[in-house]
């Protein structure tokens, strides 16, 4: 495991979490490289062998550090933003294994994916069909293009964040597709590629991602069948994690479901792991500014807020709250909300959680390696984390903490 306890500390890999606290302060984010590394050995393992590429996405962890560790491997990338896009390359990523997604693509964003010579840009409608083709005429370029296609199957997961229905802004309809592949086989502008799919975060059962494998794969045969041939089938990623009590499928039922479905298929296999590589590799160390005790509820109020972690006011979401010291406290157990300084009633990292801490102790909040630090935001003025990575006894700190006069740095007054 990333994170024990040893001899009643809590660490990380081989480094106490009061060390790292110590050194670079708190709130601070903290990344187990062995964790990462397991990660993404899971999805490698069941595809080795087999014409596939694990495309990281991004959007879950962008340090430099967790890329560059993803390029080391031999992952992909799947980027949603221009921004994405200078990180993973900035990080020593391949752009030739990268796929950008999202439903707003800019011109520019188009045009730079172009210029880089990106794997493939996925498309998510007929109007982002017409700008793709329209920039890499200008560019003199033939654009890489695959469809999303919205497969109308039920993750089955929080509704936020279910992607795979009709209801949803993502893709492009079931229904429509074979059309827009035809009308991008004619362009001269665009070659298309492959076809792609994402049903949603946080599945824990296989069923929904093997259904939404059938799904595309008779779409595929329909288009082969109209003399469309694809290079990928791009299922996309999604695969829950543990944060509480959920009990997730393998890695290897998803994949080895959807390998079935394909099997025979010539077709490169490509998935989009974010969360199930780096979600439990990471935790955000906090400290106890004050314990305050109350006739309904009692709060520990902690130096992280929920501008370091907006998953718990976003979501309601769920993330083990644990002491770094363990019974190193003088004081006894209550049930306490942790909550921060930021001026929010929402802001708050977990409720209802029994815990024995007093001023001073320092508290990890667990699960914190996607969707955290990437979300975080200057909200009341607030420095935006440090951030370490743990490889054995090594320790790196891969984001510095910022300032205050950096917050407003780019901010000016007008001459009144």
């Amino acid at each position: 495991m990333a994170f024990e306890y040893r001899n009643g500390a809590l660490c990380v890999e081989q480094v106490p979490l009061e060390d790292i606290a110590q050194r670079f302060g708190t709130p601070c984010y903290v990344y187990s490289r062995a964790a990462i590394t397991v990660g993404y050995g899971a999805f490698a393992r069941v595809l080795e062998g087999r014409r596939a590429l694990v495309a990281y996405s991004v959007k879950a962890n962008s340090n430099l550090a967790v890329l560059s560790l993803m390029a080391r491997l031999g992952a992909g990338f799947d980027i949603v933003s221009g921004g994405e896009l200078a990180r993973v390359l900035a990080a020593g990523g391949e752009a030739r294994r990268i796929l950008f997604s999202g439903v707003g693509k800019s011109e520019d964003e188009i045009a730079g994916a172009l210029q880089a010579g990106i794997l493939c840009l996925n498309l998510e409608s007929e109007g982002e069909l017409e700008r793709v083709a329209a920039v890499a005429g200008r560019a003199g370029r033939r654009a890489p293009v695959a469809f999303r296609v919205n497969p109308d199957v039920d993750a089955r997961t929080h509704p936020y964040i279910s992607t795979g229905l009709r209801q949803n802004k993502f893709g492009v309809p079931y229904e429509d597709a074979e059309r827009l592949y035809r009308e991008a086989a004619r362009m001269a502008q665009v070659e298309v590629v492959g076809i792609g799919c994402h049903i949603g975060s946080l599945m824990t059962s296989a069923g929904p991602f093997i259904d939404a494998a059938a799904r595309i794969l008779a779409l595929t045969e329909r288009l082969q069948r109209s003399g469309i041939s694809l290079a990928h089938i791009d299922l996309g990623g999604g695969f829950g994690i543990r944060y509480r009590d959920e009990s997730p499928a393998p890695v290897s039922e998803f994949l080895d479901g959807a390998l079935g479905v394909l099997a025979g298929r010539r077709e490169t296999l490509i998935v989009d792991p974010g969360r199930a590589i780096v979600g439990n590799a990471g935790a955000l160390l906090t400290r106890v500014e004050y314990v305050k005790p109350g006739a309904e509820k009692s709060f520990l109020v902690v130096d992280a807020a929920m501008n370091d972690l907006i998953r718990p006011a976003l979501y309601s979401a769920w993330h083990d709250v644990l002491p770094v010291q363990q019974g190193d406290s003088a004081a006894s157990k209550s049930v306490y909300d942790v909550v921060g300084p930021v001026c929010e009633s929402a802001d708050f990292l977990a409720r209802d959680r029994t815990l024995a801490a007093r001023p001073g102790d320092l508290l990890a909040v667990m699960s914190a390696g996607a969707y955290a630090m990437v979300m975080s935001s200057n909200y009341n003025t607030r420095p935006r984390a440090a951030e370490v990575m743990v490889d054995g006894t090594a320790v790196h700190l891969v984001r510095r903490r910022e300032s205050v006069p950096e917050l407003f740095a780019a901010e000016s007054i007008p001459a009144w």
